[in-house]
């Protein structure tokens, strides 16, 4: 049964409701349907399943782009109602006729609906009774055919068995009784041709002279396999008298060197240089403006004047100005579907994940389909423009996360902000850790590091030295300790030496690794920080999405709280490295829903920058 039907306009303005379906929705389904499906470009969908305490629901929707209106069904998950889509496009045909822009009220259309209801479940019925009707039919021919077959074979048997030597017999065609017929009502039947039946004899010599594929696998094995030992027991058998055991590489008559890490003894020369390097490095680069330059906006014409005369070609110029001139009746999905070809695989190149392309593809098709297209406006352009705005609005924050702000608030409330760095191995933490807090320094911020990464080798080390060159405090316990233990006592510390900030550094681990994933969600549930950000590769294409997906499966499932803590924002590293394939970027947002932070782009402290929309869609697109 039906819980709720809707028809509003995409600004949000609810025309009509169904009052007859009067059940009060468990949680807003369809808020979450509008925030996380069609605001995030994912309606091309069929269908959108969300979870309430106590109750499931499925959501259905379609478009009437030319209107802009949208049409919303929810009905319980557990029921599989077979007419819902027959149902909105029949509403879809019956309110477009009615609507008026100016009307904000449409009492008369329940009468419509009612009948429109009454329609479609007629036609369940009717699909439900000849699916009914048709099953058993099926099944009763089945059975008389198998039983036929046997019959006949054993009619051909007997008749073989009277036949004279001549090869006078019947011929069965396309069917070949394997292992004779036991008792005419089982037979397997196979796609081979049998030649004839000439004499009872015939059956039993064919079955004795037939080739078993099965047993001369079974000797192939054996014998391949008795070789393969033979071979290795052959070779591996050790020498002792030439074993030779590797001794070390002597350079010099030089004295060995007791300890080669020299990072424990600093003197006082020494500082002084570190205060110098930090303080030579300058302005971050996340406090300058980024001007975009209009050389991709120069490529994107090229492409289209390059666009348009391969189509002048295809159809001639007469058809095609004549279309430009007068404008197409309505956009269909067979019109759209080229343009969108193209525009996924040009996506693709710029390692956007495949499934990712395909997706917004199919929302970008959902979101034109019916509309009318303009005068003096090609397909081409109109898709690109669409998927323009498709991108725009998904790498745009749903939520404004302001770290500054944030970090003035929690010093109001005499508490440090607390932000964790995630992420899987060598993807840069450590080093863009040191760089948010050489950009949080020059915004006379105190920061303390805290060195929870406590399984890596040389983890603790390479913490250190920044915190040296940074001349900022840092929190460590060494390595084999808890690294939930660890970040707990780090607060403290920082609660007690009136630091604002406190950056912990963890270690990485693959979205794979259930151990330290179990420890990760151990330290977010005990330190509950204010900002868990991942730490991620430009480079990455298609294993973004395993990458994201997987952190906030594992966090939210092996968490004890009933509203786990999942990633809260992005950070992109080795920005500097990828040219123009920035996918990467679109495929994490997409996949999260959490916004692109930081965006490393280099080596030194200052090489960290806000990300540009702009330049993003715009490189994605060219």
């Amino acid at each position: 049964m039906l819980e709720q039907l809707l028809i509003f306009t995409r600004g949000g303005l609810i025309l009509w409701s169904c009052k007859e379906l009067g059940n009060a929705l468990k949680g807003s389904p369809i808020d979450t349907l509008i925030r996380s499906c069609l605001l995030e470009e994912r309606s091309g969908a069929a269908s959108y399943n969300y979870d309430a305490p106590g109750a499931a629901y499925t959501l259905k929707w379609t478009f009437h782009n030319e209107l802009g209106l949208v049409f919303v069904a929810v009905y319980q998950r557990i029921l599989h109602l077979l007419y819902v889509d027959d149902l909105l496009a029949m509403m879809k045909r019956s309110f477009s006729e009615i609507y008026d822009p100016k009307r904000t009220v449409y009492n008369d259309f329940d009468e419509t609906f009612r009948q429109i209801r009454m329609e479609a479940e007629a036609r369940e019925e009717e699909l439900k009774k000849s699916k009914q009707l048709n099953k058993p039919i099926n099944n009763v021919k089945k059975q008389g055919q198998v039983q036929k077959v046997g019959f006949e074979g054993g009619n051909k048997k007997s008749e073989g068995g009277l036949a004279n030597g001549d090869g006078d017999g019947d011929y069965v065609k396309g069917r070949k009784l394997e292992n004779g017929v036991s008792n005419g009502s089982h037979v397997e039947v196979g796609e081979s041709r049998v030649a004839g039946v000439v004499n009872g004899k015939e059956n039993a010599s064919s079955n004795i002279g037939a080739f078993d594929v099965t047993k001369l696998q079974k000797k192939l094995k054996s014998k391949g396999g008795k070789k393969t030992d033979t071979v290795v027991n052959k070779g591996s058998k050790p020498d002792p008298k030439k074993k030779v055991t590797k001794k070390d590489r002597v350079w010099d008559d030089a004295p060995k060197e007791s300890k080669l890490d020299f990072t424990d003894h600093v003197d006082g020369n020494e500082n002084e240089d570190i205060q110098v390097v930090a303080a030579d490095h300058g302005e971050s680069m996340m406090d300058k403006e980024e001007i975009v330059s209009s050389d991709s906006e120069t490529e994107e014409d090229e492409e289209v004047e390059k666009g348009n005369k391969s189509d002048a070609k295809k159809k001639g110029w007469f058809s095609n100005m004549f279309q430009s001139i007068a404008g197409k009746a309505n956009l269909e999905k067979a019109d759209l579907e080229p343009a969108l070809k193209a525009l996924k695989d040009r996506l693709m190149t710029k390692n956007v994940a495949e499934e990712i392309a395909e997706k917004l593809c199919e929302s970008v098709a959902t979101s034109l389909e019916g509309k009318k297209l303009g005068s003096f406006t090609r397909i081409s352009s109109t898709v690109q423009a669409a998927m323009e705005e498709a991108l725009v609005r998904i790498l745009t924050p749903r939520r404004s996360i302001d770290i500054l702000r944030d970090v003035h608030a929690a010093k109001e409330q005499n508490k440090p902000y607390v932000v964790v760095f995630v992420g899987v191995n060598g993807v840069g933490k450590s080093t863009n850790l040191a760089k948010v807090a050489y950009w949080l320094l020059q915004h006379k911020v105190n920061v303390m590091m805290a060195a929870c990464d406590t399984f890596r080798s040389g983890a603790v080390e390479q913490l250190r030295t920044h915190a040296r060159r940074l001349q900022i405090p840092i929190f460590e316990k060494g390595y084999e300790k808890d690294p939930a233990i660890v970040a707990k006592e780090a607060i403290q510390e920082a609660t007690r030496n009136g630091s604002d900030v406190v950056l912990v550094d963890t270690a990485g681990r693959m979205q794979d690794n259930e151990p330290l994933m179990r420890a990760l969600s151990k330290l977010i549930n005990l330190n509950n920080p204010d900002l868990v950000l991942f730490v991620g590769e430009a480079l990455v294409g298609n294993d973004a999405i395993d990458q994201l997906s997987k952190f906030n499966q594992k966090l939210a499932d092996l968490s004890t709280s009933p509203n786990p803590r999942l990633i809260d924002g992005i950070l992109l590293t080795k920005f500097d490295t990828i040219d123009d394939k920035v996918g990467a970027a679109l495929s994490m947002v997409y996949i999260s829903g959490s916004p692109v932070m930081f965006v490393g782009c280099g080596q030194s402290y200052t090489d960290l920058k806000k990300l540009n929309v702009k330049s993003i869609v715009k490189t994605l697109l060219k």
